[in-house]
């Protein structure tokens, strides 16, 4: 019964894991929570009246969502440099509160400088945050010069609160974090097995969810390995460390989704494109009418269910000599050994099992240091030798140098402020007309649509959701109000339980953030006795005002056109995968190729970038339904370009440790119309009147022998590479269609 309790714990964490990587919402949640409770905690044993109990749960919540760096120690000045911010802030806010004019112009001044302070980085947005929230509260509690000393306690105990809450109570340190990554990395690459296990036996009518299913979760496996790259730097103390990390995850991804595609290409009759588990209501592979069924199918499923045992576990909690029998026989089909009777394309599967075997060992190395090899098999000691030389080979490339940043109006953060100062200058006028008294709701509004966006269609999207979420936490606002009544402290309970789910789910829905955002308001108004449904509906007159001129400034002030944004990230990219695959070749055909790994993972950014960017385009109220299947097509083939692009670096990496591998003078050639025809596509998009064609050649297909379509290619490299080039080809043309690039003369 223990063991069974322990693993329902286990698979609990797992979930939570996955869904929660880094259980970084979690703790965002439960750090602010907590110094919201610690705080109200203090002012009540010392009888603070409830206004100022409203007033300490604000300043509480600013002082700890707005800090975002990484190391506690950076952590820890910010926060003591943001209380003297706080303090003046609210005392600004309560000397000009009764001085409209001269008020408004400093809050439109704190507003510009509280912008342009992101270019100084994460302390500069922190500390600008502090800033305009805390005025914000000045203005919300009704701050006057006679309770200014009053708020100083409130604001000194909630700021003391918010960091015992984070570097005592829920420490968080970068080392702590990217370890949760790393699991989480490991839950979902056990989710996404989970699902490929799927599809052997998935008929006609399931294997249409069993693929949707796939592409979700081999999407969500690449976020969280975006996710240990961004953290990898401080979670890591050695250089090689990080490399050496950075390396395995992207191999264990690599042969995951290699494994999905094999694993389709089996119930298919041709081989599966790689675009099928990137582009949402893509067509399911032709010839699927059946599942597979042959004598091999009952070792498949039962491979497919220890390779996942292999890939969720660490070393401490997967020990023992069954695993070691299971991890053997998985590394021995890379040697063609015990491979069963079946079709070629199963065979391949097989073979692709044995590969994430060999990534799902290296991902363990990586991780949890040394292993015990009392049970290895030959097959599994040349792994292990494999993976050891190529952590020998590992060499720490030097710093690049930063790129050259825009200055003056051309900087990003300049532009916003100037946009923000304009879009609040509008707020405060309209919101004035319709509330003396509530008029900084606008401004909020219009702020608020401004923080993470960077195009007029970013801005327009943001604020319908929020005006959504408004409307929507309204209507709940009102019911809680008439439910609580005179109630102080379930009030409060409801409070802390909206603020929770409030943090829990920003990442995932602004709408629902900003549902929690207003029903928690509402609670507010409550305990300050001037709840009323006026006041609630005011709050959305307010929300559709700011919203309004956030983007009415977006769209007359310095403009960022959606289509500029993603040209401008679209061109990003290419140059990216040009880079990548031009160094994978020339690494592989015996030059230098560089930090391979390191320029995918700067493709993979740029990637995310660009998508992000795009969702304005794709979004479901988009009256273009032409142009959003469109950008949907494009991002689903440079996903499938950078897929195939990873899968050349990582190939290439293996070059210094495997001196088998020949160079071939096929791979030059196709190479070098490969990213001419990438350079052409970002040179049209950069400027649509370039006169540039796309080459035409003949098929990499047909460089390879006659007969090898389903024959093992696992130990040839250069088959291998010749079929990534290939698809990459592939997918360039496709990409030049849509993008209006015309062909040219062959190559």
């Amino acid at each position: 019964m223990r063991a069974a309790g322990r693993s329902g714990r286990v698979r609990l964490w797992d979930r939570l894991a996955a869904s929660d990587p880094g259980l970084l919402r979690l703790t965002a949640g439960l750090r602010t929570v907590t110094a919201i409770a610690l705080t109200l905690a203090v002012l009540a044993a010392i009888g603070v009246p409830v206004p100022r109990l409203v007033a300490g749960a604000m300043a509480a919540m600013v002082a700890t969502f707005a800090i975002r760096e990484k190391q506690p120690v950076r952590q820890a000045g910010t926060l003591a440099l943001g209380l003297p911010v706080a303090l003046a802030s609210v005392s600004l806010g309560a000397l000009l509160n009764q001085h409209v004019v001269a008020g408004d112009l400093f809050f439109v001044a704190l507003i510009f400088s509280a912008v342009y302070g992101r270019r100084f980085g994460d302390r500069g947005t922190a500390l600008g945050l502090i800033g305009f929230q805390i005025y914000f509260l000045s203005l919300f509690v009704q701050a006057t010069p006679g309770v200014l000393p009053a708020l100083y306690g409130v604001i000194g105990v909630a700021f003391a609160c918010s960091a015992t809450a984070r570097f005592v109570l829920l420490p968080q340190t970068p080392a702590g974090t990217l370890d949760r990554l790393r699991r989480a990395f490991r839950a979902r690459l056990a989710q996404l097995i989970a699902s490929q296990a799927k599809l052997p036996d998935a008929g006609p009518e399931e294997v249409e969810k069993v693929l949707e299913e796939l592409r979700t979760r081999t999407a969500r496996l690449h976020e969280t390995a975006l996710m240990i790259q961004g953290r990898l730097e401080d979670g890591t103390s050695d250089p090689a460390v990080a490399r050496l990390l950075q390396r395995r995850v992207a191999d264990a991804e690599i042969a995951a989704e290699r494994l999905g595609l094999l694993l389709l290409t089996a119930r298919s009759a041709e081989r599966t494109d790689t675009l099928t588990l990137h582009l949402p209501g893509a067509p399911v592979p032709s010839g699927v009418e059946s599942p597979v069924r042959d004598g091999a199918a009952s070792a498949l499923r039962r491979d497919l269910r220890a390779l996942r045992v292999l890939m969720l576990r660490p070393a401490g909690e997967a020990s023992g000599t069954a695993l070691a029998q299971v991890r053997n026989r998985l590394l021995g089909y890379r040697e063609e050994e015990n491979l069963p009777e079946a079709s070629p394309a199963v065979q391949d599967v097989f073979r692709g099992l044995g590969e994430a075997a060999r990534a799902s060992l290296g991902l363990r190395m990586a991780l949890d240091g040394p292993q015990d090899e009392s049970a290895d098999t030959p097959a599994t000691t040349r792994s292990r030798e494999e993976l050891d030389a190529e952590d020998t080979a590992i060499e720490i490339s030097e710093e690049q140098e930063p790129e050259a940043e825009p200055t003056g109006l051309r900087r990003p953060t300049t532009r916003a402020a100037l946009q923000v100062a304009v879009g609040s200058s509008l707020a405060i006028a309209g919101g004035e007309l319709l509330s003396s008294q509530r008029w900084y709701w606008a401004v909020l509004t219009c702020w608020i649509v401004f923080l993470n966006t960077a195009s007029t269609g970013e801005i327009l999207v943001k604020g319908y959701r929020r005006l959504l979420g408004t409307v929507l936490g309204v209507v709940a606002g009102i019911g809680l109000a008439g439910l609580v009544g005179h109630h102080t402290w379930t009030a409060f309970a409801l409070v802390l339980v909206f603020i929770f789910a409030m943090f829990y789910s920003a990442p995932l829905s602004y709408t629902l953030m900003s549902f929690f955002v207003t029903a928690m308001l509402g609670l507010l108004y409550t305990l300050l006795n001037t709840y009323s449904a006026e006041v609630l509906v005011l709050r959305i007159e307010e929300t559709a005002l700011g919203a309004a001129c956030g983007v009415f400034a977006a769209a007359v002030v310095l403009p960022v056109h959606t289509d500029r944004r993603t040209n401008e990230l679209l061109v990003a990219v290419l140059d990216r995968l040009a880079d990548v695959t031009r160094g994978a070749v020339d690494q592989l055909s015996g030059g230098t190729g560089g930090d391979l790994v390191e320029r995918a993972r700067e493709l993979d950014q740029a990637l995310a970038d660009l998508r992000a960017a795009t969702q304005p385009l794709t979004h479901p109220i988009t009256p273009l339904r032409s142009r959003r299947d469109s950008v949907r097509y494009v991002v689903a083939l440079l996903e499938t370009c950078a897929y195939h692009g990873r899968s050349l670096a990582a190939t290439a990496e293996l070059l210094p440790t495997h001196p088998s591998i020949a160079a071939d003078p096929r791979l030059r050639g196709a190479c070098g119309r490969i990213v001419h025809n990438i350079e052409a596509i970002a040179a049209h998009v950069a400027d649509p009147r370039a006169a540039v064609e796309i080459e035409s050649g003949p098929s990499i297909a047909s460089m390879l022998e006659p007969g090898t379509l389903r024959t093992p290619r696992y130990g040839r490299v250069t088959d291998r590479v010749l079929r990534h080039l290939q698809r990459l080809d592939e997918a360039v043309s496709g990409l030049a269609r849509p993008l209006g690039v015309t062909g040219g003369p062959a190559r």
